[in-house]
């Protein structure tokens, strides 16, 4: 046995109750109770327990609960001395009980603090005490001295049996829980084949089509800039061109998207900055960034699209902040215009416009939070222009 094995606590699954079946756990509570009931029919059956007597029997009943509580804490916690000290207690009051004539009490104590000593304790001190709890139980016990020691090898035995049986649950448990680790990676791995799997598919799909279309648009508009008599050129020339934005911006999401499949988004702070910088917006953010799942990342992006798309439709040249807010357990997106050349939007619960922010609303409720959009700011209703708040978990 190395001198590391000597020194080593239990494992922490050994020393609590983790793993146990129910017909171990009925077991258990089975001797706790068997126990405790002999404990107290010796202790109180004695003709000489009345008044003071049994006012003291019953006190140190509970302090002997109390400090074999205090014992299973420690031991749970890994502190040595503490342990020691709450065994050399018991061991204390089996001897003051042997001096108040409990005799069966006492042994009980005597043999527990032996066997939970060895089950419990790191070998370098279970050996010791053990061998002090024995020591004093073969001292006081009135067999013949072949019995004596058959009782001591028994019981040494039967903690050192208790320690080795929680040691394999205890191994046991660390076996499933690494079998339940290594069953989730499989999941999570076959879940990322399968995400980058479908984003093959919408680039191979969606992503040349859209492509297409912006090389079939682009030959109309330069057709169109070269026959400048047509009577309907400017016309169709200003359908084209929102066509080619559109089509360009629906590209845009398309790798957005597949980004997001794929788990290669780049970092929502500087994702917000780029596009800011494209429509003249502020941001701000504040708390501490860290990475979003991809669900609750993917719709703050499109809700500061929808935000910004409605600010270009609704409130031209208006002043944009966005204001991105990292909580303990969620973030909070604000996206503020402070009123343009034209009429902000109603609200989302008043009227039937603003269809894309309520699509986003939905999006939000689907993960847990809530989008609210109205006129003012997102405090106040009365203040000019109109805001956007997001709030999801992450």
């Amino acid at each position: 046995m190395t001198p590391e094995a000597w020194r080593n606590w239990p494992s922490r699954e050994a020393l609590s109750r983790q793993g146990r079946t129910d017909a171990r756990r009925r077991l258990n509570r089975g001797v706790r109770v068997l126990a405790l009931g002999a404990l107290l029919w010796s202790t109180f059956s004695q003709r000489h327990v009345a008044g003071w007597a049994a006012f003291a029997a019953v006190a140190g009943v509970l302090l002997t609960g109390f400090l074999g509580w205090s014992f299973y804490r420690t031991t749970l916690r890994n502190d040595l001395w503490p342990s020691v000290g709450l065994l050399v207690l018991l061991m204390g009051g089996s001897v003051v009980a042997r001096q108040g004539g409990f005799e069966i009490p006492a042994t009980v104590l005597w043999c527990g603090c032996a066997v939970v000593a060895m089950e419990r304790l790191p070998l370098v001190a279970a050996l010791p005490t053990t061998v002090v709890a024995l020591g004093g139980f073969a001292a006081h016990n009135q067999d013949n001295w072949l019995t004596t020691t058959i009782t001591t090898a028994g019981l040494l035995l039967a903690g050192y049996v208790l320690r080795l049986d929680a040691e394999a649950r205890g191994n046991a448990q660390r076996l499933l829980a690494q079998e339940r680790a290594a069953r989730s990676a499989e999941a999570e791995s076959a879940a990322l084949a399968e995400r980058a799997r479908i984003a093959r598919d919408i680039h191979d799909v969606l992503a040349h089509s859209l492509s297409a279309q912006l090389v079939h648009l682009e030959a109309a508009r330069l057709r169109i800039e070269r026959e400048p008599h047509s009577p309907f050129r400017d016309q169709i020339l200003e359908r084209i061109v929102a066509a080619r934005s559109m089509a360009r911006e629906g590209l845009a999401e398309t790798h957005q998207a597949l980004s997001a499949l794929r788990g290669e988004m780049a970092p929502l702070g500087d994702y917000l900055r780029e596009l800011a910088a494209t429509d003249g917006a502020e941001v701000e953010i504040g708390g501490e960034p860290r990475p979003l799942p991809a669900e609750a990342s993917q719709t703050v992006r499109r809700v500061v699209q929808e935000a910004l798309t409605n600010v270009r439709k609704h409130a031209p040249g208006a002043r944009v902040l966005i204001r991105l807010t990292y909580g303990a357990d969620e973030v909070t997106l604000d996206v503020r215009d402070f009123g343009g050349k034209g009429a902000a939007p109603a609200g989302l619960g008043s009227s039937g416009s603003g269809y894309g922010l309520l699509g986003m609303k939905e999006r939000a409720e689907l993960l847990g939070g809530t989008l609210e959009a109205g006129p003012g700011g997102p405090d106040d209703p009365d203040e000019k222009g109109f805001s956007v708040r997001l709030r999801v978990p992450a």
